[in-house]
């Protein structure tokens, strides 16, 4: 299982913005989803392909690799050309770096290790090259949901300590270079310091905040960074309730209808509010298909729409009695209840009944009111509950961008 750091640099932004998250997240589940190991895969793929072009490795040794990749159910048909751009950029700059340095260093997924100004603190490089006394570090986000700009970015800078500290003594280290490339958005973003000013960076804010953090102390500080960092306590999380909450005051309001400036107020946290609504629904419904109880409230199965099992053959089966238009609208066989308008749902049920099914609804938090029977939290009269439904009930910090196990500047 892979080692994660509590102080994480892909959630820098989280708990240097608000210290005591980072140990609060700890009575969470660390879960992944498929947008992060997409990337995962998509980063396999770029290291794979720059050992061959840096020469690390045989063409024979990459095409029997790019197999196993290719044969992932996360590969797609267009990955390799995203990569290819990550992998150009890449090579640009080394090609840039030889040119100044003949001997300069390239490596390949560097551990670095910044725990000299975080305590436990480490990452790993995509990229690292040191040439003419500067160190660059460049991180492909393989994610299309949301923009990750290297200026001023913590992760970067996190990586960038680290190797300072991996390399200031064989080499003299003027300048850090951060650069992140994100194919699918066609972005590529360097954020450039004196390395003096980074470590300074780094002893005036950095190491106190992060001490603060990995003792679990400090202000809770609620904002963008709660839904948008995917804070996995973001849904429970008392300090966002009570800012989100500050709307209500409007309820007591004296006058019969909203001011301007309250409806400017308003408008200005809507946004999250709504995130923060979302969160709860999705924690609250994750939590009752595991068994806990909400007063007032109950799991049910939600609604499904019947589908058909196959297709071509209820098409045979159809066509030997029925004339086309009776059967497709106009190349595209008709849905089932369309089809029972048009041929008789009783002898639609004679026909092909048993290539008709009605799937399990996906589980739903409904009031006790509902007339709906309580869903089995365990196995249901259909069976054990599908993956398929576990999947749709994943917190919201599994949302994702091209980021990792649920951190704020995801790979």
């Amino acid at each position: 299982m892979a080692q994660h750091a509590i102080l994480s640099a892909s959630g820098a932004k989280k708990w240097l913005t608000c210290p005591p998250s980072a140990r609060l997240e700890q009575q969470f589940e660390n879960k992944t989803s498929e947008a992060a190991e997409e990337g995962t895969l998509a980063h396999e793929l770029g290291e794979l392909t720059l050992r061959k072009e840096l020469k690390f490795i045989s063409t024979r040794k990459f095409n029997s690799e790019f197999k196993k990749i290719e044969v992932n159910e996360l590969f797609s048909v267009d990955m390799p050309d995203y990569v290819d751009i990550y992998v150009s950029t890449c090579m640009e700059k080394v090609s840039e770096a030889r040119v100044k340095t003949s001997d300069a260093v390239i490596n390949l997924e560097q551990r670095l290790n910044y725990s000299r100004w975080v305590p436990e603190g480490f990452g790993t490089g995509d990229m690292v090259i040191i040439a003419d006394g500067t160190i660059e570090i460049i991180d492909l986000k393989y994610g299309k949901g949301v923009p990750v700009s290297a200026i001023n970015n913590n992760q970067m800078r996190l990586y960038a300590l680290g190797a300072i500290a991996e390399f200031e003594f064989l080499y003299d280290i003027e300048n850090v270079k951060m650069t992140i490339i994100q194919p699918r958005l066609d972005s590529i973003s360097t954020d450039e310091l004196k390395a003096e000013d980074l470590l300074k960076w780094a002893e005036d804010i950095l190491k106190p905040t992060a001490d603060l953090a990995f003792r679990g102390e400090g202000e809770f500080c609620p904002g963008e960074h709660c839904s948008s960092g995917f804070c996995r306590a973001n849904a429970v999380c008392k300090a966002r309730a009570d800012k989100n909450m500050e709307l209500a005051k409007y309820e007591f309001s004296d006058a019969p209808t909203l001011s301007g400036d309250e409806i400017a107020d308003i408008i200005g946290k809507c946004d999250e509010l709504a995130k923060w609504a979302k969160d709860i629904q999705e924690y609250a419904l994750e939590q009752a298909v595991a068994g806990i109880d909400y007063p007032g409230w109950k799991l049910v199965e939600g609604r499904s729409n019947r589908k058909y099992t196959d297709v071509d053959a209820i098409s045979d089966i159809l066509m030997d009695e029925f004339t086309q238009d009776k059967v497709y609208k106009p190349a595209e066989i008709l849905g089932i209840s369309a089809m029972e308008k048009s041929i008789g749902k009783k002898r639609l049920d004679e026909l092909i009944g048993d290539y008709i099914e009605k799937p399990i609804g996906k589980p739903v938090l409904v009031v006790e009111s509902d007339k709906r029977e309580v869903f089995n939290k365990v196995t249901t009269d259909f069976g054990p509950v599908p993956t398929s439904l576990e999947k749709t009930v994943k917190i919201s910090s599994n949302r994702a961008q091209d980021f990792s196990c649920a951190d704020t500047e995801f790979k």
